[in-house]
């Protein structure tokens, strides 16, 4: 008699309930439906830490805490994001719910790490303006991030806002000048000053604020949102440069429910692989009337020949500046795409 066959005779007066035998294969086939959660409650997502999500339900503005469900998959959740959660959502100590639906998104603002990455890097989602943040001294203004940054938010369907920080150590004027002819809405601070301006350009918005390291972003939105208590910091006597005081995007309501700003770390770089050279044209609105008889297959830049842009800074009806603050952009889009 073989071992085999010893065994299971052997075996064969056990009560499999009693020694918890292996249970039988389920029968039920699997299925292709999957739970419907159009009835889950909706959060806005304010912090990201470590595959820990802080949220705030849409309605009862109740606090929880929430992981990303594993069928979510790779799929980024970001500040600003609107989704449908589970679980424990009392949003008492030690609880912790699921994220199991991303709504779909209206706007996400993006930027690469700089011009030859092709990895974008989604930022903030659902915001409808985007506030440029930048000093008019220590650290001093950039145009060229200024408009970077401006490509990106109307890539991304955002309207661009400028705020014009520290008025009281430079003048605004030369950079008002610049902006003023893209109809785009320019606000001048200094400490101390009154916000009411920047404030009715906020209430009714979801305004995402960027500005390179040292601006001010913080310290204007510890004005703007009383106990925010983000951290600030002087700039770097040496290099000019602002500390990254701000280490992660962070969503607050502004008072009185009026409106919401998300407050992000200070960049010193923006890229902008992920956009074509024809979407920094539209952005700037005021270069866009002197292509019409650019040469077919004109791209814009400074070794084109016969380019309307250069037509018209001849003719003295565009600015070598504004010309230069494009070609800068648009030629490093071109360099990169081959």
């Amino acid at each position: 008699m073989s071992d085999a066959r010893r065994t299971a005779e052997a075996y064969a007066d056990v009560d499999p309930e009693k020694f918890g035998a292996r249970p039988q294969r389920r029968t039920r086939p699997r299925t292709k439906d999957r739970p419907d959660y159009a009835e889950a409650e909706v959060a806005r997502v304010l912090t990201v830490d470590r595959g820990r999500f802080r949220c705030r339900l849409i309605g009862s503005g109740v606090l929880i805490s929430a992981a990303k469900a594993r069928q979510l998959g790779r799929k980024a959740v970001i500040v600003g994001d609107l989704v449908r959660v589970v679980g424990d959502t009392s949003g008492g100590e030690g609880t912790l719910a699921r994220i199991v639906e991303v709504v779909p998104r209206t706007t996400v603002l993006r930027r690469t790490a700089d011009d030859t990455d092709p990895s974008e890097r989604p930022i903030v989602a659902n915001a409808d303006q985007l506030m440029i943040v930048s000093a008019l001294a220590d650290p001093p203004p950039r145009p060229g991030m200024i408009d970077r940054i401006m490509v990106a938010a109307y890539e991304a369907g955002i309207a661009p806002i400028v705020c014009l920080t520290k008025a009281d150590l430079a003048s605004a004027d030369t950079v008002v000048a610049l902006y003023e002819p893209l109809g785009v809405p320019v606000v001048v601070t200094q400490p101390g000053s009154r916000l009411d301006e920047v404030a009715a350009l906020l209430t009714g918005h979801v305004t995402v604020l960027v500005g390179h390291s040292g601006v001010g972003k913080s310290t204007l939105i510890n004005r703007l949102v009383p106990g925010a208590e983000r951290s600030t910091a002087a700039v770097n006597e040496v290099t000019g440069r602002g500390r990254h005081t701000s280490t992660s995007a962070i969503a607050l309501e502004l008072p009185d429910g009026a409106g919401w700003v998300i407050d992000t770390p200070g960049v010193r770089s923006f890229g902008l692989s992920h956009v074509t050279p024809q979407s920094v044209l539209d952005a700037f609105s005021d270069l866009s009337e002197f292509t019409h008889d650019c040469p077919r297959g004109c791209r814009h830049t400074a070794d084109e020949p016969e380019c309307g842009l250069d037509e018209a800074v001849a003719r003295g009806e565009l600015a070598p500046s504004r010309l230069a603050s494009f070609r800068r952009i648009v030629e490093a889009l071109v360099e990169q795409s081959g």
